[in-house]
């Protein structure tokens, strides 16, 4: 298995559709979701649990899965959390399992469930049952904001937005610490943080900070935003609390001088 083999993004620059790979063991809900994605002409893959997710990622990569969380066996936040740690099964791991979208969707719609999908990664939670339109409507966002993570090779030129010697490069979505290390981030934190780059030394909302990344919380809540943006404070390291700084019945500001390139 080599990367080219298994670079998720690749399929997205080319004309062909998408793949998507549906998760779930219910066989009339998976035969829904296939029909319905076929339908608007994605290519699809469905398997019933974890073993067969891991072995079908192997054979070929996907561009988005579709996550079921109640599963027998390993359920879907235990598989989520493997993807973002690298894809670890057994002698299988591909570091560019951690870039793969995820939609986790589930029966339970409560609110801990959402944030605790999102906080192991997830770009999106559905709770069941769910319309069609709405699904398909976070699939496309989803893999909009995917398809941003590739770089075509005819345009060198990058956009790059640094910060207390931190960069974030839009087109490649690519976070590097001072030391120049690449810090992995989840498509919603980097559009969180995208957004405390647009507003720098401003109080921005937790009701604003909804809309910003309302097609990837999808029925959000002030708590999703928070365990957002304390993930994002994980990633940013020790100064983190300083570069975000939570403005208390407000929401949060970002205290760090910005400059694009």
């Amino acid at each position: 298995m080599t990367g080219q083999d298994n670079d998720h993004s690749a399929s997205i620059s080319e004309d062909l559709p998408p793949r998507i790979l549906v998760v779930e063991d219910d066989p009339g809900m998976r035969t829904l979701l296939t029909r319905t994605l076929q339908a608007e002409g994605y290519r699809l893959r469905a398997v019933p649990d974890g073993r067969a997710m891991w072995d079908a990622l192997v054979m070929e990569p996907a561009d988005l899965i579709i996550l079921d969380v109640m599963m027998p066996g390993t359920n879907g936040l235990d598989l989520c959390r493997t993807l973002r740690q690298g894809g670890l099964r057994g002698t299988v791991e591909d570091p560019s399992f951690t870039q793969v979208p995820v939609i986790m969707v589930s029966a339970r719609g409560e609110e801990l469930d959402r944030v605790l999908g999102l906080e192991l990664g997830a770009d999106d939670y559905v709770a069941k049952p769910f319309g069609q339109k709405e699904l398909l409507a976070r699939v496309r966002a989803v893999l909009r904001r995917g398809s941003a993570r590739v770089v075509p090779e005819e345009r060198p030129r990058r956009e790059q937005i640094t910060f207390a010697g931190w960069t974030l490069d839009l087109r490649r979505r690519e976070l590097s610490d001072p030391s120049g290390a690449v810090v992995e981030i989840s498509g919603a934190e980097h559009d969180l943080l995208v957004s405390f780059l647009d507003n720098p030394q401003r109080v921005i909302g937790r009701d604003r900070l909804l809309e910003l990344s309302r097609s990837r919380l999808g029925e959000a809540s002030d708590r999703s935003v928070d365990v957002l943006v304390s993930r994002l404070r994980r990633k940013l390291g020790e100064e983190s609390d300083s570069l975000i700084r939570t403005v208390r019945g407000q929401g949060y500001i970002f205290t760090a001088p910005v400059e694009r390139h």
